[in-house]
């Protein structure tokens, strides 16, 4: 079921017990000299879309938010950003609107990096009005740690920034619009000192503002990644909506 497809009368008639509404959430920003702006946007649609294919009945699938938290990436251009207040405010607007129109089982699918922190913010916001509902949050590669250590070739093996992985993926799903001149981003310099975070941007962590081995990625690579996510996400998907619906510690351990 997609939401933006569907009119006010389907959608009324869907039960909400019986639903789990995704909402993908990416970005457009600069992804090198090799990927579209839109990479993040493109991947997280083409792996929200493949699940809801998969149980297009238990699934209602929203629009992809296109504009993410990218200040990380403005001063290499080619980017929209916004504000993390305006970020986590739009999708609280966004939960609401959904949860007051009686739906109970959220699922905010995220494709970028920089989303990852105000996501955790705004289901905390929205929680405490809603705790008889189920809000979850993550990445579309959250469960797929293995599936990418395996398949990639070049270190380092996790998602980055318009690496082998999001090169690969994009190999797949959209090849005509990957450059074939591709080479190795070099050193990543580190965000992290002793388990320390330190708040550093793109420019001044890449050489060319992009991460990883771009060079080694197929659409071989992007194929299994793909179809491995899938599997994954469908899964999950299929244990968030058994997951009980409660307030109270007892109802979940059952004493």
């Amino acid at each position: 079921m997609k939401f933006h497809e569907m009119t006010a009368v389907q959608l009324a008639d869907v039960d909400p017990n019986r639903a789990l509404v995704v909402i993908p959430i990416a970005a457009v920003e600069q992804h090198g000299p090799h990927l579209p702006t839109g990479t993040d946007t493109i991947l997280c649609t083409a792996v929200a879309e493949a699940l809801e294919m998969r149980i297009p009945e238990r699934i209602l699938l929203t629009p992809t938010l296109w504009l993410g938290a990218s200040s990380h990436h403005l001063r290499l251009g080619a980017t929209f950003d916004s504000s993390l207040d305006t970020f986590v405010s739009t999708l609280c607007d966004i939960g609401q609107s959904l949860l007051e129109d009686n739906f109970v089982r959220l699922l905010f699918l995220n494709g970028h990096g920089g989303n990852i922190d105000p996501i955790k913010i705004a289901v905390r916001k929205l929680q405490p009005e809603y705790p008889e509902c189920l809000l979850a949050a993550g990445c579309y590669w959250a469960n797929a740690d293995e599936l990418i250590s395996n398949t990639l070739t070049g270190e380092p093996k996790f998602v980055g920034h318009a690496c082998e992985f999001e090169t690969s993926m994009m190999l797949h799903v959209r090849p005509d619009l990957v450059d074939p001149n591709r080479t190795d981003a070099g050193e990543l310099v580190p965000d992290q000192l002793n388990g320390i975070y330190l708040s550093r941007d793109m420019r001044q962590r890449t050489r060319h503002g992009y991460t990883g081995r771009p060079d080694l990625a197929t659409a071989e690579k992007g194929k299994r990644l793909f179809q491995g996510i899938i599997d994954q996400l469908t899964n999950t998907a299929e244990k968030l909506l058994a997951q009980p619906l409660e307030t109270e510690y007892q109802d979940f351990v059952g004493k």
